[in-house]
């Protein structure tokens, strides 16, 4: 429960569907990161304590215990440590996807079943559905039901176990019957604004002194400008260059070796392939042929029709019928089958097009 409508909104639907319901709330923030006025405070930060009250008072309201777990210590480790080295190598990480895997149901589990709490499920506020394949006796991970708000793609990278053991109560609901519920409820968060950021203030906070400005390069090679670091940039910017042109351009590209990076028009932006990494496979456990696919390259994009076709155990190649923007190395490229989730994995590279 993170104090936020969702959460709230899941544990009441549990309760009043008759299960026994027992909250838990992490504790990750250590004070590193600086709430930047003006900026609605993030996942990371100090909005967390506002955050944990909220969490306490709406389980008073639904009557359910709350317990909170201090995972400060791994949160570092395999969270901030890990944005920090993927933005320090050029990469832009997607921290949502691998909190959900390795720390909420994977450290948060942990501590709860260390703890002493006996429970059969877990159970979150995403917007996506779980469902039971009796051909196949596991788990599946499908769409929310309203798609203007599903969040599959946060899940993509969940085992197959931990699906085996969870549920998504938001599954059906819009987010305003979901606000309207809360309201009824008396949770006292119906009106609440959802966290915008990873990090209060930015990501900015992380890197430090860690970084050192480089030059800025056009497609021949000249230099246009210096950048104030590599970490500060990713594939698809076009604000905050520094550049006068008459013209809008954008970081088409990021040399790590050369701590350099390279602008260009939005045409240039557009790749037809990529290669991805550190495969999850929900639906089977792999393929031996090249297979279609609807494949989203981040949150907000538009699934595109594209063929996976296998390079080794651990890395496909995905050829998008029609070129896509801005492919991210470090981003999470996911696979749909209609409504469900294939598996997916992550970016290491594209392949630009003549």
């Amino acid at each position: 429960m993170s104090g936020g409508v969702d959460s709230s909104v899941a544990a009441a639907i549990l309760k009043n569907e008759g299960y026994d319901v027992t909250g838990v709330t992490m504790e990750i923030w250590s004070g590193e990161a600086c709430h930047i006025e003006g900026r609605h405070h993030g996942c990371y930060g100090p909005g967390e304590e506002e955050d944990i009250e909220d969490a306490k008072k709406v389980a008073r309201i639904i009557g359910i215990p709350l317990y909170v777990f201090d995972l400060r210590e791994v949160y570092k480790t395999e969270i901030l440590d890990y944005v920090q080295q993927e933005y320090l190598s050029g990469r832009t990480p997607n921290p949502c996807i691998r909190c959900n895997r390795i720390i909420k149901l994977g450290a948060l589990v942990k501590k709860a079943s260390d703890a002493g709490i006996e429970f059969d499920f877990f159970a979150t506020g995403h917007y996506a559905r779980i469902e039971f394949d009796k051909s196949r006796q596991v788990c599946l991970l499908k769409k929310a039901k309203d798609q203007t708000k599903d969040q599959s793609y946060f899940l993509s990278l969940l085992s197959k176990q931990q699906l085996g053991s969870l549920l998504l109560p938001l599954g059906d609901f819009s987010k305003d019957k979901v606000r309207e519920l809360a309201s009824e409820l008396g949770l006292g968060v119906h009106d609440k604004r959802e966290s915008q950021n990873f990090i209060s203030g930015g990501y900015y906070s992380l890197f430090k002194a860690a970084v050192k400005p480089g030059p800025i390069l056009d497609r021949d090679g000249n230099i246009l400008g210096q950048h104030k670091g590599i970490p500060y940039y990713t594939i698809g910017q076009r604000r905050g260059l520094g550049i006068s042109s008459g013209e809008t351009i954008y970081v088409t590209a990021i040399y790590l070796e050369r701590n350099a990076i390279q602008v260009g028009k939005r045409e240039e932006l557009f790749s037809d392939q990529l290669i991805a990494s550190e495969l999850n496979w929900i639906m089977g456990e792999g393929i031996e042929q090249p297979v279609r696919v609807k494949a989203k390259i981040r949150y907000n994009s538009k699934e595109a029709e594209a063929v996976l076709t296998a390079l080794d155990k651990d890395k496909v190649q995905v050829k998008f019928k029609e070129p896509q923007m801005a492919i991210t190395p470090g981003q999470a490229v996911v696979f749909y089958d209609d409504d469900f989730v294939i598996g997916g994995g992550i970016i290491e590279q594209s392949g630009k097009l003549p």
